[in-house]
């Protein structure tokens, strides 16, 4: 997977250097950098003690394959790309994102099964809930009134001995 990673860099890096400059200096440098995180960030999770940060660095890789998948596509839309380049490039990327998200899960399934693996995540105890049922001989089927409507519309116009809320904000 590593060497993957770094076969797809250098390739892509000796399509980028004979592209002109601008090219070069705005997609091309972007793109190298995206693509030299894929590897970079598969390295570090190596060196990696704990299940967790294995993880989370092949997390990064993958974020970072997607963005070199990106701008592999802003290069063939910019036509600094031949469509053959970019569909080789395109699947060796994507037998990459395959084994990267092969060994995130095997590195799942050992850590379930090491010895003294315990969960961190929060749960709460389960609770019951219950809801009192309608009573339906008060319920007219309406949760606001014509009243009601009216009040919130013009609060002068109705006497609720209740402060509207329209009321306090033109007092402002």
């Amino acid at each position: 997977m590593l060497r993957a990673a770094e076969e797809v860099a250098d390739e892509i890096w000796q399509q980028v250097i004979t592209w002109g400059h601008f090219e070069r200096d705005t997609l091309g440098n972007q793109l190298v950098r995206a693509v030299d995180s894929i590897g970079a960030n598969i390295a570090e999770s190596f060196g990696r003690y704990s299940f967790g940060e294995k993880l989370q660095f092949l997390y990064y890789a993958r974020g970072s394959l997607f963005e070199t998948k990106y701008w592999l596509n802003r290069a063939l839309k910019r036509g600094l790309q031949t469509d053959a380049q970019h569909v080789a490039l395109a699947s060796r990327i994507s037998g990459i994102a395959q084994q990267i998200n092969a060994f995130a899960k095997s590195l799942k399934t050992q850590r379930t099964k090491s010895v003294g693996y315990k969960t961190t995540a929060a749960r709460e105890s389960a609770s019951a809930y219950s809801v009192d049922p309608l009573d339906a001989a008060s319920f007219d089927g309406e949760i606001v009134d014509a009243t009601d409507l009216a009040w919130m519309s013009n609060p002068n116009a109705v006497d609720r001995n209740l402060p509207s809320p329209i009321s306090n904000l033109q007092s402002l």
